[in-house]
């Protein structure tokens, strides 16, 4: 966008503080119709705070929002819509009871009153120009997510949004839900629409970007070109050269450390998540459990550290029966856990780095005596695994809030490695943490495994399980769709988290290709 040409959406110098906290410093970004704008960067880089001020959700405290030439000031997300402005957002906000049609006309604040059958005309309409084929009368909660991303769009379509917003859309996608995406995407951008695709996932952005804006710690650190490299845009976004590839040896499997068999277990709700499922981990070999999030994966994680107690079957520990077990037993048996919501499960936030890092055997020697701790052998033991962990703090007495998400996870994984384990549950073990601390953590697993641990790695990241993965095990709805190898083709990983078995994906994937070589 040239500086004399008023067309388009500007946002100026756009900053956002939570109290000493500066989440947006000064940031300048435009959107030009038909074209679109990848915005890149890591969890806490400050993408999604820049795309609430613009949507009116957060009040920005410096800078200002200009389209085509005119300043505008949104106090609330209807004042954005009303200005032409769409938001899809990570986490959808629709109301699950209701249909496709009645979410429509909820979210059209400020337009023109839809009557149902003008809604429901209005849903086919743009469901069928842009390919995104949705029941009207479909309830919301009995819809796939994939689908439920659709009605997301529409009703951002249906306010006549001539700007989107794409916050992490594909989070909670399959492969081909976020090929689908991709397409309605660029289908949207052909017509005019000007497109702002807020991702931290590399491949994603070479596949659609027009342009790449990258920021970092609030600001914005680069531009890019859409043919960059990811080694380049990593280096962008971390600030150093990162080593994107695992270096992994084939495993070596040992003896059976893990059996879990016929499994089943209930959610706090009573539902079945985990139904009758049975598999076995060897020592020295990762076994991922793949999927889209919600199947069944967390409620498995929590069962074998013991804190969902299963309605039957059985799991095995090195040959001893761990079903019944509590947390405490699980970890003295030798169970390390690293958990997918580290800021509610993995940590005491009020207690330093050194305290932490013995939650797992503060009752122990030689961090106990008798009744009291030992705390010169607590920081003793907290300086090693500093160095050793690559720990960037400036003392191990901080408290471990201070540190960022990445060192956070450091802490969590050497208190789990620090003693000698059986089982490594290792639940989205990066998930908001930058690629350099993935480089770091994925190395660290990988030299857990080579030691002989059993390693169980639950991932919702393809790339994460293509790059660690001895066997992948694909769970839908609670059920194992089939284990496969670590070559497996993500096509066919993709239609196995749809529930699609594991031959009939290959065959599927193979048709697929057949057909395009042809066309």
């Amino acid at each position: 966008m040239s500086n004399d040409d008023t067309s388009g959406l500007r946002l100026r110098g756009i900053t956002k503080r939570f109290g000493t906290f500066t989440a947006n410093d000064a940031v300048d970004l435009d959107v030009v119709p038909g074209e679109i704008h990848c915005l890149l960067g890591e969890n806490g880089a400050g993408k999604s705070t820049l795309m609430n001020v613009l949507y009116g959700l957060l009040q920005p405290d410096g800078g200002e929002i200009i389209i085509d030439g005119v300043p505008r000031t949104f106090a609330n997300p209807r004042q954005a819509m009303a200005a032409g402005i769409g938001m899809v957002h990570q986490h959808f906000m629709l109301v699950e009871v209701f249909t496709v049609t009645e979410n429509l006309m909820l979210g059209r604040e400020g337009g023109a009153v839809l009557n149902p059958a003008a809604a429901r005309r209005r849903v086919r309409e743009i469901s069928d120009r842009y390919g995104m084929p949705v029941d009207p009368d479909a309830v919301i909660e009995e819809l796939p997510v994939g689908v439920q991303q659709r009605v997301e769009i529409l009703k951002a379509l249906a306010n006549d949004a001539q700007y989107l917003v794409f916050d992490e859309p594909t989070a909670v996608l399959t492969p081909q839900e976020i090929d689908d995406l991709m397409r309605v995407m660029v289908a949207l951008k052909e017509e005019g629409k000007g497109i702002v695709f807020i991702t931290h996932k590399l491949r994603e952005v070479r596949a659609i970007a027009d342009r790449i804006t990258v920021m970092r710690r609030g600001k914005i650190v680069g531009h890019a070109e859409p043919g960059t490299s990811e080694t380049d845009l990593a280096e962008l976004m971390v600030g150093r050269a990162v080593d994107l590839r695992v270096d992994k040896a084939p495993a070596a499997p040992r003896d059976v450390r893990l059996d879990v068999a016929d499994l089943r277990v209930a959610n706090a709700a009573g539902g079945i998540v985990v139904d009758g499922i049975s598999f076995d981990v060897r020592g020295g070999e990762i076994l991922c459990v793949a999927g889209v999030q919600g199947n069944g994966q967390s409620e498995l994680a929590d069962a074998l550290l013991g804190n969902i107690t299963p309605l039957s079957g059985k799991l095995r520990l090195d040959g001893v029966d761990i079903s019944k077990a509590l947390p405490r037993q699980t970890i003295d048996a030798g169970v390390g856990f690293v958990p997918e919501d580290r800021e509610a499960d993995g940590f005491v936030s009020t207690f330093s780095i050194a305290e932490n890092l013995v939650l797992n055997r503060s009752t122990k020697a030689p961090f106990a005596q008798g009744l009291s701790l030992n705390m010169g052998a607590i920081a003793d033991n907290a300086e090693r695994l500093r160095e050793e962990f690559d720990i960037r703090a400036q003392s191990v007495n901080d408290p471990i809030s201070a540190l960022s998400g990445g060192n956070k996870q450091k802490v969590i994984l050497a208190r789990e490695l620090s003693r000698d384990l059986s089982l490594l549950v290792a639940s989205q073990p990066t998930r908001g943490v930058d690629v350099g601390a993935i480089e770091f953590l994925h190395r660290r697993i990988v030299e857990e495994r080579d030691k002989g641990t059993a390693v169980l790695l639950v991932s919702t990241e393809l790339d994460e399980v293509e790059a660690l993965a001895d066997r992948v095990l694909v769970m839908y709805r609670g059920k194992i769709v089939g284990i496969v190898g670590p070559d497996t083709p993500r096509e066919v990983l993709g239609l196995m988290m749809a529930g699609v078995p594991a031959d009939e994906a290959a065959r599927m994937a193979s048709t697929d290709d057949k057909e395009e070589s042809h066309g």
